[in-house]
């Protein structure tokens, strides 16, 4: 006689359970492995939707009554602004190299002999001295000698080239896919509204979007907006008073910015090339107290941009910042402080969240004694 095989209730539903865990997770994996392509693209969507957006309410029925029309007209506005200098900087580079390359074949490289003010440099004088006479006396040898290590910057400044015009591509299709978030810009609020509140409930929920949207916001004022300043203000400076390569100077010292590295270390070279070539002289050093002080302005005006709108102090945005730039690279910069302010209000949700004190259970463990005193009471009686 055979006998069925029964499973128990307890391990089907065990063994249901693991069964749709596995589908869910093998359903997760697929998502995600088709997601990943496109993820830093989506995620640079969103940071610039989320800054450019309150331009988009600030336009709103002024210039075109539809959502769509006002976010087209401000992503073009952008990409004009941001291509039209890179293609004119690009251009001004290929020129650059190829004067510099028909002047290397022709062999008529003319260097000056460095005056004698360069020797009294404190440190570094009397190297950069030599150095300098030798290159402008033999410069063939001098090239001869260093030509390994010109090879090795050659090379790496083409796959920088390289790497920033991927990045300039990818950056222009983030503001294309950022319009059209833009255009759906009050659905995508609800929706973030709706997701943070279904994983944090719906009191946190609002205020965990808001802090994500201010941060942000707060970063690319205070990060990107910072150094877009200091290079504005210091690349006038180069280009009034004829620095060669102000344009290409003034691009490193916004990336420089980007990376929260400090603009004197492209300005205070600067200030020690026009002091040896031109002399100490009162434009001079005006130029360079004013170069100086640009270069130490973003001390002053992170502190006031930085933490602005944002319900965290200004050092966590800030480490935070700085933590994601060096793990994740430049969208490391706005990821890493989202993820720590989050991280900081909840910490210190969970800390002021304190439990009640039992002091219902105490009253009604007195208001029991008080009652089988009575009845004792009441029986003796």
């Amino acid at each position: 006689m055979l006998h069925r095989f029964t499973i128990p209730t307890f391990s089907r539903t065990l063994i249901d359970v693991f069964i749709r865990f596995g589908l869910i997770s093998l359903l997760a994996v697929s998502c995600f492995e088709i997601f990943k392509p496109f993820m830093s693209l989506i995620l640079w969507s969103m940071i610039l939707a989320i800054t450019l957006y309150p331009l988009q309410t600030r336009l709103r029925g002024k210039v075109f009554n539809g959502e769509g029309k006002t976010a087209t007209l401000i992503i073009f506005v952008v990409i004009c602004v941001i291509l039209v200098p890179s293609c004119l900087l690009g251009v001004a580079l290929i020129d650059s190299v190829e004067r510099a390359m028909d002047i290397a074949r022709s062999g008529q490289i003319q260097i000056p002999l460095p005056p004698d003010s360069v020797a009294s440099i404190p440190f570094v004088g009397q190297r950069i001295h030599d150095f300098w006479q030798l290159a402008a006396t033999d410069f063939g040898s001098l090239a001869e000698k260093l030509a390994p290590q010109i090879k090795i910057v050659a090379v790496a400044l083409l796959g920088t080239a390289r790497g920033v015009g991927v990045g300039l591509l990818i950056f222009v299709a983030a503001l294309m896919v950022a319009g059209i978030f833009m255009a759906y810009g009050e659905l995508g609020t609800r929706s973030a509204i709706q997701i943070a509140s279904r994983l944090s409930g719906p009191d946190r929920g609002p205020r965990i979007t808001v802090l994500c949207t201010a941060t942000i916001r707060a970063v690319a004022q205070g990060v990107v907006g910072i150094a877009f300043i200091q290079m504005l203000l210091i690349g006038i400076a180069f280009v009034f008073k004829g620095v060669p390569g102000a344009g290409l100077l003034a691009l490193v010292i916004l990336l420089l910015g980007i990376c929260q590295l400090p603009a004197t270390l492209i300005t205070v070279p600067v200030i020690i090339y026009v002091f040896a070539t031109e002399g100490v002289s009162l434009v001079n050093i005006i130029f360079a107290v004013y170069v100086f002080v640009a270069g130490l302005a973003d001390n002053v005006l992170k502190p006031l941009l930085l933490g602005r709108g944002v319900d965290v102090p200004m050092p966590v945005v800030l480490i935070g910042a700085l933590g994601g730039m060096v793990t994740g690279g430049v969208i490391g910069l706005f990821i890493g402080p989202v993820a720590l302010a989050v991280g900081y209000q909840l910490f210190w949700q969970w800390v002021e969240d304190v439990p009640p004190e039992p002091a219902t259970t105490e009253a009604h463990g007195q208001g029991s004694e008080r009652s089988e005193g009575s009845e004792g009471r009441a029986a003796a009686e």
